[in-house]
């Protein structure tokens, strides 16, 4: 049998920035409000995943406590993003981020 090599930290970093890229591919490239904040979702997830890599890297537990308040910020981000997605799909009937330009001052 031959023995796989261990996970380091460049692995989860290289994840991270792949999960990272994908989130900032689909902000770049979508005009949907809701698969724009999901997109930012895959963001934060990568940010976790960054915190939690260097946090167990360097036997610290501070990167981890960060990761609730990021959950949390995400969490309160979700909330407020799908109620102005709501409050714009029944006014302009459309979830396309180009027609919300309309709406400034």
């Amino acid at each position: 049998m031959s023995a796989l090599a261990p996970i380091t930290l460049t692995h989860y970093l290289v994840a991270s920035a792949i999960l990272f890229s994908f989130g900032l591919a689909g902000i770049m490239t979508r005009r949907n409000i809701l698969m724009m904040l999901l997109s930012i979702e895959l963001m934060f997830n990568a940010a976790n995943l960054t915190l939690v890599a260097y946090s167990r890297a360097w036997g610290n537990l501070n990167g981890q406590v960060m990761v609730f308040f990021v959950i949390i910020v995400a969490a309160a981000e979700v909330t407020v993003g799908l109620a102005i997605a709501v409050l714009l799909a029944r006014q302009l009937h459309t979830m396309n981020a180009d027609e919300a330009a309309h709406l400034k001052w």
